[in-house]
């Protein structure tokens, strides 16, 4: 429960902090930007819950970088008015990726990761 709330906050503040960094992400608006950081957090913690186990660390963090991406990039799909660049939403992966990398340590260690 205490990584889905930490990812609800982090991951919409990523995408709108890369929106404002990046040319090549271009959310047309504030709620879209928003949005899809909320898709990435709950695709994130569904990964921790079916994946990340003690020993799991880098295969959970590549592959939450592999749905950031897709996730980010197929975005343009459903708001067509975004405008993202393969680039761009590498450039976002990459900061979801290692945003999630520092939480999946966070939750190993303090042993959040126990399935009851």
């Amino acid at each position: 429960m205490d990584g889905l709330l930490l990812k609800l906050i982090v991951s919409p503040v990523l995408v709108v902090v890369a929106d404002a960094l990046f040319q090549e992400v271009n959310y047309a608006d504030l709620y879209q930007s928003v949005g899809v950081g909320f898709v990435l957090a709950l695709a994130g913690t569904f990964l921790e819950w079916a994946i990340l186990a003690p020993g799991s660390l880098w295969l959970t963090t590549a592959m939450d970088f592999i749905i950031g991406f897709l996730i980010v990039y197929g975005s343009i799909v459903v708001l067509p008015t975004s405008q993202i660049t393969a680039m761009g939403a590498g450039f976002v992966a990459i900061f979801f990726g290692v945003s999630e990398y520092l939480q999946h340590v966070w939750l190993l260690r303090t042993g959040r990761t126990v399935k009851e």
